[in-house]
């Protein structure tokens, strides 16, 4: 059919079929009223299309923008310092020294650390919401309290770790022998693994929910119980979509600043363990951007930031691959 006589709001009897041509008016006009439907249909598609492909592109330039500005305003910190700054010990503005690896350091313990925590109380929960208990009073308040914690504000858990679990966590180092600090690393893995619960939960708890029905009923026609069927067949088939909930907690976490800066000590240098105060490379940008007096001091703390987008970036690559490697098996 000649889609521009059908455009132009005019459809001659050349443009339709001999069949509808031998009937009826009503049918003509049917005829004609679905070509034009059709032709609005097809105009709509072509441009939800390039719609999509426009904001796709939006989104790739809006990253490589930002990739580029951290990248050149970092320069003047990348040609004074050079590739020593990364594994630089020591970060002391005074005298023109800067190393991120306290920082770097600090960032990876304090996020790998509150995904450890957070993992078996992320499971736990998507496994209670969406193979045990999927509807009822308490699995919709468990629900709701779970994405409530997503919803806090993180300054909200910042002011909560200062005032309840620092001094637990001194009482705690007190017993076991560590200075009571209270403040640290492990402080600020602990409301790390807070926070970022509800995204591996939540993630998991879907994916649990699309698992096909009749693979768990075949598994129990053959005698298998409710773990055996959890091991055997919820598992394996929901477990791309956990590591991908995981892989979402973890980037949550590396870029966490409020929370983790109130608890976490803010100290310039490497902690020896777990419980001693350190700092992360988005908390110390924080604290330090507007004290920046020098340019070389400004370009480091930028620098530190594009570290940090640089090590989200290699981990979430790493993550993709090991979801394929997942997804193939």
């Amino acid at each position: 059919m000649d889609t521009s006589s059908v455009e132009n709001g005019m459809i001659t009897r050349s443009d339709l079929p001999l069949r509808v041509i031998n009937s009826s008016p009503e049918a003509v006009a049917k005829a004609k009223k679905r070509a034009r439907l059709s032709f609005r249909q097809i105009r709509t598609e072509n441009i939800f299309n390039k719609t999509l492909i426009l904001m796709g592109l939006i989104m790739v330039i809006l990253v490589v923008g930002i990739f580029l500005t951290l990248v050149v305003q970092s320069l003047p910190s990348i040609k004074a310092l050079g590739p020593k700054y990364l594994w630089g010990k020591v970060w002391d503005p005074v005298q023109d020294i800067y190393g991120a690896w306290p920082f770097l350091l600090g960032t990876l313990l304090s996020s790998f650390l509150a995904l450890i925590i957070s993992i078996p109380f992320s499971i736990s929960v998507a496994i209670f919401l969406g193979e045990y208990h999927p509807a009822g009073w308490l699995p919709n308040l468990l629900k709701n309290a779970v994405e409530l914690i997503a919803a806090v504000p993180s300054v909200i858990f910042g002011f909560w770790g200062l005032a309840v679990l620092v001094p637990i966590v001194r009482t705690f180092e007190s017993h076991i022998g560590v200075a009571p600090v209270g403040v640290g690393i492990f402080s600020s893995s602990l409301i790390l693994a807070i926070m970022i619960i509800p995204y591996a939960a939540s993630l998991g708890r879907s994916m649990i929910n699309l698992v096909p029905s009749h693979l768990k009923e075949a598994a129990y026609g053959l005698g298998a119980t409710r773990w055996e069927v959890i091991r055997s067949v919820v598992l394996p088939y929901t477990k791309s979509g956990l590591f991908a909930g995981i892989l979402l907690s973890l980037g949550r976490a590396l870029g966490e600043t409020m929370a983790v800066t109130m608890v976490i000590g803010n100290t310039s240098l490497i902690p020896k363990n777990i419980f001693a105060p350190g700092n992360t490379m988005a908390s110390v940008i924080a604290n330090e951007f507007t004290e920046a007096d020098k340019p070389v001091y400004l370009s480091a703390l930028i620098e530190l930031g594009l570290v940090l987008f640089l090590v989200t970036v290699v981990i979430n690559m790493i993550g993709k691959k090991i979801i394929d490697r997942f997804t193939n098996d």
